[in-house]
């Protein structure tokens, strides 16, 4: 086991200052103004001042910036300027600026070290430059890569592999046989590789069914809190490259995530459910066991997958069941016109009925 120099330097960052003529540059963009122009962080429109940069993703945000005070604004490239205000121009100013708000904020670099507290098993193998912070277990044959940060109150079982340059925020717990990959970021209160919820009727009771797999997490990939990712009944549950999932997201056993996929918050996947590359899940979907997501479908929020359902590729689906989303609206609409329908309905019966009464008087 490799032990670091102790923890924990207590210097503050001094703020960062940056001229505009630099961070176009960084960002591979044109600017417009006056480039010497020191900028010392980031804000919204409504709230940035001189020293601050903003950015305009839309028409209306268009509108709101010619009145903004911020000291420069990222802009698209047709961006009007008739004022002659300090801008950079790029072609996606949201990407653009989520970039820069990283060159102003930069995340803190592991503070390498092991806590006194820490219990590291004589096995367990750990890289150069690893922050181990307070009352952290790691386990039998586990390797954790260099410049990781593992946080307060985690728990690493046995046989755990974690990539260089991931965190692990304080009380994230990976049980046995989990491979992170590398620049992997999981939130307090994750919990990767706790057994799938699998049970065999025995007669009169409920018996275990052995959860004997794993959970691999690729490059890249991002966990909110408290989002669990389940062991595999048998072979492996996968989260592929680049993925993200938001806080309070369940992905059961067995399931394969794939690549650059994002979902929502309060989202379950049911075992063995397999979403393809690209796709996007809103927030508070269900995915019934064995369905199938497919490359760049969109599944909005609130909408419900049946088991062995398939979302085709690049569909857009919404509502429970979920099913296009033009069909969803018409429906949608249907519905809303039902108390009219039942208005029109009662005339007409009463209409009926007064013609019956006339005819019977007649007879």
């Amino acid at each position: 086991m490799v032990l670091a120099q102790p923890l924990y330097d207590t210097n503050k960052r001094e703020a960062r200052r940056v001229r505009v003529r630099e961070l176009a540059e960084w960002l591979a963009a044109t600017f417009e103004g006056d480039g010497e122009k020191e900028l010392t962080g980031v804000a919204s429109l409504e709230s940035a001042g001189g020293a601050d940069l903003a950015f305009v993703a839309s028409r209306k945000a268009a509108q709101q910036a010619y009145a903004s005070a911020a000291g420069c604004l990222i802009v698209p490239l047709d961006f009007p300027n008739p004022g002659g205000r300090t801008v950079i121009r790029v072609p996606e100013p949201r990407t653009a600026f989520a970039r820069a708000v990283a060159r102003f904020h930069p995340a803190a670099p592991p503070q390498p070290g092991i806590h006194p507290t820490a219990v590291i098993h004589p096995t367990a193998e750990i890289g150069t430059g690893v922050e181990i912070g307070p009352l952290v277990v790691i386990g039998e044959g586990s390797r954790v890569g260099p410049r990781c940060r593992i946080g307060a109150g985690c728990r690493i079982g046995k046989r755990v592999a974690i990539g260089e340059d991931s965190v692990l925020h304080a009380g994230v717990t990976l049980y046995d046989d989990v491979d992170i990959g590398r620049r992997v970021t999981l939130h307090s209160g994750c919990v990767i590789g706790a057994d799938g919820f699998g049970f065999v009727m025995a007669g009169d009771h409920w018996e275990k069914f052995p959860q004997v797999g794993r959970v691999v997490i690729e490059d890249d990939v991002e966990i909110g809190a408290n989002s669990c990712v389940d062991r595999a009944a048998l072979g492996v549950t996968w989260i592929g490259q680049g993925t993200k999932l938001d806080n309070l997201v369940h992905v059961a056993h067995n399931c394969r995530i794939g690549r650059h996929v994002v979902v929502a918050a309060q989202t379950g996947f049911s075992g063995g459910v397999v979403v393809e590359d690209y796709a996007v899940i809103g927030g508070q979907v269900g995915v019934g066991d064995k369905a199938r997501i497919e490359t760049r479908a969109v599944l909005g929020s609130g909408c419900g997958v049946l088991s062995s359902k398939i979302i085709r590729r690049g569909q857009v689906v919404w509502g429970t069941p979920a099913r296009p989303l033009k069909e969803y609206l018409e429906q949608l609409a249907n519905l809303g016109r039902i108390a009219e329908l039942r208005r029109q309905v009662s005339e007409l019966l009463e209409r009926v009925r007064k013609l019956e009464e006339r005819g019977g008087a007649r007879e």
